[in-house]
Order: structure tokens, then C-alpha cells, then sequence
């Protein structure tokens, strides 16, 4: 049977069964799998954003950790049509030196 393939944008929950460092269980957006370096067989180095219960990211993190353990939670889509909010938590960005 062949680990399921981690990428780019999955919310994976990691307890112990995806590695004996997640103790107390995190959410984890990836933002990247680290295919150029070197691990065991099964096993992977992710780069990723730890999420909070409300899936706000909260700290970036390089973690390592075995695929067949994660287990892989549906996304939030965001509702088709929504715009993003400019400048970032909603701001309006202005031009230099205006009020």
C-alpha cells in the first residue's frame, strides 16, 4: 500500500501516529514538501503553517513526519467570487505621505 502523497495546500491533523513529536496534537496547512532532502522511506520534511482552532496560520514550521499517520481534513473554500481584502487584515492601502 503506498503512504498517501502530501502537497502543496493540504490541512493535515498530526497526533503521535504521524510522529512521536506531536504529543499534543496540531493542524498544519503545507505550504511546501522538502523532496530534496533526504529521509527514511514513508517518512517527509514539510514546511507548513501551524493553524489555531479558528484556522488562522500561527507560526511557521518545518516538521517531519510519516504521510500514513496524518490524517488529511477537508479545506474552508472560500465562497466563489470573494475578493481578498487589500493591504492585508482589511486595510486600504494609501500613498505615501497622505492621511
Amino acid at each position: 500500500m503506498t503512504p498517501p502523497e502530501v502537497r502543496s495546500g493540504d490541512v493535515l491533523h498530526l497526533s503521535r501516529t504521524a510522529s512521536v513529536q506531536f504529543i499534543r496534537p496540531i493542524t498544519v496547512r503545507v505550504i511546501r514538501v522538502l523532496a530534496d532532502w533526504h529521509t527514511y522511506h514513508g517518512w517527509v520534511w514539510i514546511d507548513a503553517y501551524e493553524l489555531n482552532a479558528a484556522g488562522d496560520a500561527v507560526r511557521r514550521r518545518t516538521l517531519f513526519l510519516m504521510p500514513a499517520g496524518a490524517r488529511r481534513l477537508a479545506q474552508r473554500d472560500r465562497p466563489a467570487g470573494a475578493a481578498l481584502p487589500q493591504g492585508g487584515r482589511g486595510r486600504r492601502l494609501r500613498p505615501v505621505g497622505t492621511r
